[in-house]
């Protein structure tokens, strides 16, 4: 190997493989400040605490039929995430927010995923946040994936994981510091299952890798498990506020224990790109009573077209 000019490097990294290069549609660096679309060019600096850290913010965000779904509540998250790790923007919030809307636009189409990170920034290689002195931004818009829509019929599996949940004070914090969750997805796959559920010392209800849970329980009431050690999703709030409008379905936010599964009418998983999908079976066996046992309930496919219309009404167009 050899030391080469700018131009001879710039052109090896053009020819350098990019996997995933085909769903990248626009992205943003706050650095550069201006949107690319040649995924080739889309990089991030190996010394911004981000990366060699987990020292930053993400947030997932799916648009729509031309609008972006509760983007005000992942900002606010966001700005949430941010004082709690003290990371000043590099731009005022209305400025990232117009940021989401240019890349969303910029992608060319009405439907995809888009990705925010807010990073400590670049400056060094050690563990001190001030050697940063500005922080990141990135967003990058992508191709959905699309779902199978015999999934919501099926409904997934899932097992007890055996990774607990985050600590109380990181849980609420939606960092890319993610190993846990990657460790359960993990588990999942080796076990050729959907879904790992992580649960507490004591055995209470926490989350799955990339999604919050939820039962309705033996008395038909929505149940969605204490926040103190999960991450309350966007999706799972939404749930909660239109639980309270539908006549009848009872909502409570409190602890879940696994046991109370086996009694539970439905078993729920909420997540911003599927909305709301049932769990059919849970450590192995069905989840249910009566006819419903072992597939997806009408609360879950109820929850589904509610969401799906909730989310666009109050969806941001771009």
């Amino acid at each position: 190997m050899r030391a080469v000019s700018a131009d001879a490097y710039l052109q090896a990294l053009l020819s350098a493989p990019r996997p995933g290069a085909d769903r990248v549609l626009a992205f943003f660096d706050q650095r550069v400040g201006c949107i690319g679309t040649d995924a080739r060019l889309m990089l991030l600096p190996l010394d911004d605490h981000i990366c060699h850290r987990g020292d930053g913010l993400f947030e997932s965000i799916c648009y729509r039929q031309g609008r972006i779904l509760a983007l005000s509540a992942h900002l606010e998250r966001l700005r949430q995430g941010a004082e709690a790790l003290a990371i000043t923007p590099p731009c005022p919030w209305d400025e990232i927010r117009q940021r989401v809307l240019d890349v969303t636009r910029a992608s060319g189409r009405q439907e995809g995923d888009l990705r925010i990170f807010l990073s400590r920034g670049p400056g060094g290689f050690g563990i001190s946040p001030g050697e940063c002195p500005t922080a990141g931004l990135y967003m990058v818009a992508l191709k959905a994936k699309p779902l199978d829509p015999a999934l919501y019929q099926r409904g997934l599996t899932a097992f007890t994981s055996r990774i607990p949940p985050k600590q109380d004070y990181l849980s609420s914090i939606k960092s890319t510091n993610y190993l846990p969750n990657v460790l359960m997805a993990a588990e999942a796959t080796a076990r050729g299952q959907d879904v790992a559920v992580s649960f507490d010392e004591d055995g209470f209800m926490g989350e799955a890798a990339i999604a919050n849970l939820a039962i309705i329980d033996s008395q038909g009431r929505l149940r969605c498990p204490d926040v103190r050690r999960i991450l309350p999703g966007t999706t799972m709030l939404a749930a909660l506020e239109l639980a309270r409008g539908r006549e009848g379905l009872e909502s409570l936010q409190g602890p879940v224990h696994r046991d109370e599964i086996a009694t539970a009418r439905e078993m729920l998983l909420f997540t911003s790109s599927s909305l709301c999908v049932g769990i059919s079976h849970f450590d192995g066996q069905p989840v249910g009573q009566g006819e419903q046992r072992g597939k997806p309930g009408p609360l879950a496919h109820w929850f589904r077209e509610a969401l799906h219309d909730h989310m666009l009404e109050e969806g941001t167009p771009f």
